[in-house]
């Protein structure tokens, strides 16, 4: 018996196994990736499938990627549809654009647990239900659900001993609680041909945080509100679903058009709270005239226009919205207009690569803009 025990004792050791993987789930994983680069095309990204398997060997002869693709359809990630140029194929379903956000959300927020219906915190203790460890005296008018039952017997003994033992007002402690507050937030997103210019894909990145932001509302703060826009000659409003088919096109940059959008929908918004994400890697290089024409300049920062844009953040500043800035770019002339245009708004702005866009987001999104992000 005392051998026995004495086996049982200590760690065992052994090389790292990952977690097993089926061969639908393997390739389904990729097929995610495949279908966010081909903005929603299932026939691309399939013939990316077959590529990637003559390079890598993903199949085997028992599952291939016909088998796959019947996986698909049985499991309801795909469904027959008639496309706009009349003639019929494959399609990916809600089920689909669900699975690719929660992948996104693994991918760039991974290291968040869910919560039930988390909130943000405000800046100012009091009347609230989150615990902050902090204590204070009790006051009158303090809620008696409050008052931390543990430090108020502590004080009772310690001020008036155990043989005359009493309970009084003075040795009443409260512990500090922090106010939760809604978020109404609107994530603008740069769809101007600069997105894919040189060979370099910022678009699907960008998604892709867009993407794990809306997952991460919907499963972490169930009570707030996220609007989305793209802007490129002029802005409109998409929805979630959209997301994973987005796509650049041939347009300039129309930050004012953005922005006035993103305004007029946080009007709307009944939360005291409110804020606007940018995430672009131009500079603005077009305005709509009032006669329905465009200006545009695309030759270096146009004062015309960028003074358009500084007005349209002094004015948000009134509205006290703040617009936190991730610039996807390191030049020079395209940095000074960001720091102008935060300067006007008293925002935040991020220099930033690709890599640490997610991180950054949700860091500023989770403490409500009072902590420092490091990309």
């Amino acid at each position: 018996m005392e051998n026995k025990k004495q086996q049982r004792k200590g760690f065992v050791f052994k090389p790292y196994e990952a977690p097993s993987q089926s061969h639908f789930e393997k390739l389904f994983d990729i097929f995610k990736e495949l279908i966010t680069h081909t903005s929603g095309d299932f026939d691309e990204a399939i013939d990316w499938l077959r590529e990637l398997d003559k390079e890598y060997g993903l199949t085997t002869p028992e599952y291939t990627i016909e088998n796959f693709i019947e996986d698909l359809k049985t499991k309801g990630y795909i469904r027959e549809e008639i496309r706009p140029d009349g003639k019929g194929g494959m399609g990916i379903t809600a089920k689909t654009e669900r699975a690719i956000r929660q992948s996104a959300l693994e991918q760039i927020f991974g290291n968040i647990k869910r919560s039930g219906s988390g909130q943000h915190k405000s800046k100012s203790p009091g009347i609230g239900d989150e615990h902050t460890g902090d204590f204070r005296s009790y006051q009158f008018g303090d809620a008696l659900d409050k008052v931390s039952m543990t430090e108020s017997l502590r004080n009772a003994q310690i001020n008036n001993g155990i043989d005359n033992f009493k309970l009084t007002e003075d040795d009443l402690v409260i512990e500090e609680t922090m106010h939760k507050s809604q978020m109404s937030t609107v994530l603008m997103i740069d769809i101007s041909h600069s997105m894919i210019l040189y060979g370099e894909d910022r678009i699907t990145p960008a998604k892709k945080v867009a993407m794990a932001l809306a997952e991460l509302i919907i499963t972490r703060y169930p009570k707030d509100t996220l609007d989305i826009l793209v802007f490129g000659n002029d802005a409109w409003a998409i929805k979630i679903k959209d997301l994973p088919y987005l796509n650049v096109g041939p347009y300039h940059t129309n930050t004012v058009a953005g922005l006035q959008l993103a305004m007029d929908l946080l009007r709307r918004k009944r939360n005291t709270n409110k804020q606007i994400f940018m995430i672009t890697d131009g500079k603005p290089s077009c305005l709509r005239l009032p006669d329905g024409t465009y200006y545009k300049d695309s030759n270096g920062l146009n004062p015309h226009i960028t003074n358009k844009c500084y007005a349209m953040a002094q004015q948000a500043r009134k509205l006290h919205i703040p617009i936190t800035t991730f610039m996807i770019a390191r030049d020079r002339y395209l940095m000074q207009f960001v720091q102008e245009f935060t300067q006007a708004n008293q925002g935040k702005a991020f220099y930033t690569g690709l890599k640490g866009l997610g991180e950054m987001i949700f860091e500023d999104y989770e403490t409500n803009r009072k902590k420092r992000i490091k990309g």
